[in-house]
């Protein structure tokens, strides 16, 4: 049996050696340096063609930005989609949302300003296509995410039953074919029990004593049914998400009275689904298309 810890780094080598790809477009959607979106055309000339929303990953913290995902966005757009690659603020050493768990390193997120970020990229979106990317069908959008990206997709998707007076709440439900959420940061609570990415789901929401009263905002697995399809791929050797956070998820979804598609790929860590050389990658895309086409 291969050793777990060797196997994850082999597969987050592999996802990140491979070159960042230039968008062929880029537009902000706020000030800040990191409220933008780069926008990749599809590579096959069919247009319009769908629009895939991609929220990268890496604990909701700084270090990791969206260039690690620009040949994940560079191969969709080789599959036919049209890319939107978005850039939102992650953590950083913020005195006040330095937890127990925060040590000296990067604070996972911000609050309120990661989901301030998400929400106005998505509103965003539909405008800055039509001038950024005409070869996009906006009524074709799909949103997906790896990791704590996965988390921010499926948050976004429930933006229209976050709790009244939530300043990111929609008085109806996005305009989303619907959602594929990559090895997903998907239920809190269990992420936090299971201390997923060192503490950073208590870091996200500002700290340990501020999680029972933001929890309600900002977790997928309490904001349901939402109506839109949802999908989730895992690796079944995932040791930085375990699928049992997956799993929590779409139980959750379950006793709410909607249906989530969960594949589990076998042989599978973390990685794989967003590196464009591994066949876990091709299995996302087809998750995709089911849902674009």
């Amino acid at each position: 049996m291969p050793d777990p810890a060797a196997r994850d780094a082999a597969e987050e080598a592999s996802a990140l050696s491979h070159p960042a790809v230039a968008p062929d477009a880029s537009g902000a959607y706020g000030e800040h340096p990191d409220q933008v979106v780069d926008f990749y055309a599809p590579r096959d000339g069919r247009e319009p063609a769908p629009l895939v929303v991609v929220l990268h990953g890496g604990a909701w913290r700084a270090p990791y930005d969206r260039q690690h995902v620009t040949p994940f966005a560079d191969f969709l757009a080789r599959r036919g989609f049209a890319v939107a690659n978005v850039e939102y603020r992650r953590g950083a050493s913020l005195p006040q949302q330095r937890g127990e768990e925060g040590g000296g390193g990067p604070v996972a997120g911000r609050w309120p300003e990661t989901f301030d970020d998400v929400a106005a990229a998505m509103d965003a979106l539909p405008e800055l296509v039509r001038t950024v990317l005409p070869q996009a069908d906006p009524r074709r959008t799909v949103l997906t995410g790896h990791s704590a990206g996965g988390h921010l997709a499926l948050w976004a998707a429930a933006r229209h039953v976050l709790p009244a007076g939530s300043p990111w709440r929609l008085p109806a439900a996005p305009r989303l074919r619907g959602v594929v959420a990559l090895a997903p940061i998907a239920d809190l609570g269990r992420a936090a029990e299971l201390d997923v990415c060192g503490g950073a789901v208590h870091q996200l929401l500002g700290g340990e004593a501020e999680f029972e009263a933001r929890a309600g905002s900002a977790d997928p697995a309490v904001l349901l049914p939402t109506g839109i399809a949802t999908a989730v791929v895992q690796g079944r050797e995932d040791t930085v998400v375990p699928h049992a956070v997956a799993e929590s998820f779409v139980d959750a979804a379950a006793k709410a009275g909607e249906t989530v598609g969960l594949t589990l790929l076998g042989d599978v860590g973390h990685f794989p689904l967003i590196d464009p050389s591994a066949d876990a990658c091709a299995v996302v895309a087809e998750e995709i298309a089911q849902l674009a086409w």
